[in-house]
């Protein structure tokens, strides 16, 4: 199946993990796709797990989604790349873990500047473009199962994907009617190496982040593939009820 074809997609974080995934799948899926990233190293490898024959069809861009400037240019040369823009996934993020009365005031600041306000700055950059879409142009943005049900030691974490949660819906109701959908996906504990390196405190209660796993394969982490699959249902004509919504993608965890 190949609901991509003639899409034209722009997928951040595309370095690794969960947005690697992504970008994978839709290409897989007869996208024309933009990969970015902060981290060339990552963007090599997406290239590297690229199949030779889609590689024409994807190009890479260095994107610091916390800095403006590098928005702008990054949505301008996206944009000049594939002739316009259909879906906009804003998969980059960060995770940092501590004690609360701990947390340097740095740190909470790094982390909703990456996960919300750069969620925010794309989207601002992309809107133009995406309302011009043929097909109806669809924000994808990344809550997290820690919105719903917080795991401990991850507050400034949970307050961004929360945040996250109200901007999309903010966005959903605004540009209905110009025919934009926007959709939040809800990742529970997923296998990556931003997951793998969380450095939780040392005297942390391990015993408190067993629900981060979902009931399925008993117990066992998600993969990249897991998320992959749920946003390339929603970002295309398969989704085009969904609007405003949260879809989770997290084993029941939440159950």
């Amino acid at each position: 199946m190949r609901r991509y074809d003639g899409r034209r997609v722009l997928v951040t974080g595309a370095g690794s993990g969960i947005g690697q995934g992504i970008a994978l799948r839709l290409l897989s899926e007869g996208a024309q796709l933009v990969a970015a990233d902060i981290n060339d190293s990552g963007l090599q490898a997406t290239i590297d797990a690229t199949p030779a024959d889609s590689r024409d069809r994807l190009h890479t861009l260095n994107l610091n989604v916390a800095d403006p400037e590098s928005v702008r240019a990054v949505l301008g040369q996206a944009v000049e790349f594939l002739g316009g823009l259909d879906v906009l996934v804003n998969g980059a993020g960060i995770m940092r873990a501590g004690h609360t009365h701990e947390l340097p005031l740095e740190t909470w600041n790094q982390v909703l500047t990456v996960n919300l306000t750069g969620t925010f700055l794309m989207t601002q950059a992309a809107l133009p473009t995406l309302l011009d879409s043929p097909h109806g142009g669809v924000v994808v943005n990344f809550s997290s199962t820690s919105a719903f049900g917080s795991v401990p030691y991850m507050a400034a974490y949970a307050a961004s994907k929360a945040g996250v949660n109200a901007f999309t819906h903010a966005i959903a109701l605004e540009y209905v009617k110009k025919g934009l959908r926007a959709v939040n996906i809800v990742p529970g504990g997923i296998g990556t190496s931003l997951t793998a390196g969380l450095d939780l405190p040392a005297d942390s209660d391990w015993s408190l982040l067993a629900r981060l796993p979902g009931w399925i394969e008993g117990g066992a982490l998600g993969k990249p593939e897991d998320v992959a699959g749920a946003v390339a249902m929603v970002a295309s004509d398969d989704g085009r009820y969904m609007t405003g919504t949260e879809l989770r993608v997290d084993g029941g965890a939440l159950m």
